[in-house]
């Protein structure tokens, strides 16, 4: 896979990703190209001088900002792994994408659970907008940072959670509570469902609660990356005292 962007081919350098090329614009400087020069090498990545057409053409858009990297391996991880790994956290928080199709939408999430704190995002592989290069650029450098798993049976996978102790949250406008009132200090797998038809119907019945952002004004829901920030945040604002 291809990272494009400034910052998110530095987070990617900053995080110890393996990288095998990056991909620099001739003629390129300021402060965070030298950043990534140095990163590159301490890390010993090889860096290329590329005119700007060939850049676009690696990147496979023009909105590259003179740096693109080359992945030499996929960072998603398998869920038993992120579920060990989230045992270091007294009340772990994972992000569950059902069926997110808009790359900028994945992207923007994965950079608020980042932001958030949270131990790791699922994906469901089918119907959903793959972890492209436009996804990680739109996660601003975040998904270098944090775990992420991919899985097909999303049922199998919630019944997996269900049984290592999470209780799952669903964010729907359907015959759901306000999104203040659960208790959240307890491990915690929050469910954003499609942009269009929210989630599926077996989703539901898998959660043990299904919370709601009220409306104030006329429209009445909320961008899927603007409602998983803010139910996030309320997640982790609640646990504040704990801190």
């Amino acid at each position: 896979m291809v990272i494009f962007g400034r910052k998110p081919v530095l987070e990617a350098l900053k995080s110890g990703q393996n990288l095998q090329k990056i991909y620099l614009q001739l003629n390129q400087s300021g402060h965070i190209v030298g950043e990534i020069l140095r990163a590159a090498r301490e890390h010993r990545v090889i860096v290329s001088e590329v005119s700007f057409d060939k850049l676009s053409s690696i990147a496979k858009s023009d909105d590259h900002q003179g740096v693109a990297a080359l992945q030499a391996e996929s960072t998603v991880i398998q869920i038993d792994e992120l579920l060990e790994n989230a045992k270091e956290t007294a009340y772990p928080l994972l992000v569950i994408l059902e069926n997110i199709q808009d790359p900028h939408n994945l992207g923007a999430i994965i950079r608020s659970a980042e932001a958030a704190g949270a131990n790791g995002v699922i994906i469901t592989k089918h119907n959903s907008a793959p972890l492209n290069e436009s996804a990680v650029k739109s996660s601003a450098g975040a998904a270098a940072h944090i775990p992420i798993t991919l899985v097909h049976n999303l049922a199998q996978t919630l019944q997996i959670l269900k049984d290592t102790g999470y209780w799952i949250v669903g964010s729907t406008l359907n015959n759901a509570d306000d999104y203040r009132e659960p208790d959240y200090l307890c491990p915690i797998a929050l469910i954003i469902g499609n942009e269009e038809n929210g989630l599926r119907q077996l989703t539901m019945k898998k959660c043990d609660f299904l919370v709601k952002i009220p409306m104030l004004g006329k429209i009445n829901s909320l961008n899927a990356s603007v409602a998983a920030g803010v139910l996030l945040f309320e997640i982790i604002s609640s646990r504040e005292p704990l801190k």
